[in-house]
């Protein structure tokens, strides 16, 4: 389910919606990545769905998220695709 900014994401999931793994993209409008992952990880209904990072943005600060997986972009669709498959099937 696409979103346009973590906001909008937050509110999908806080609804109800489900997700087996969260693509983050550090650079969003309205809600960054950061504090996105900061919201997520203080809701107990969501702090145990994984996040894959997609990000130009490198180092230490990305390791902060704790993310089951990071990419750099440009990204390659079928390891990213790869990754999303095993980590559904780890939550089923």
């Amino acid at each position: 389910v696409p979103a346009a900014n973590g906001e909008e994401a937050l509110s999908y999931l806080r609804g109800g919606g489900d997700a087996c793994v969260i693509l983050l993209d550090l650079r969003m409008p309205v809600m960054d990545g950061w504090t996105f992952r900061r919201e997520q990880r203080g809701d107990p209904g969501l702090a145990d769905i994984p996040i894959v990072v997609l990000s130009g943005v490198e180092g230490d600060r990305v390791q902060e998220l704790e993310a089951a997986a990071s990419f750099n972009k440009p990204v390659s669709f079928q390891e990213v695709v790869g990754v999303v498959r095993r980590l559904c099937e780890i939550r089923r």
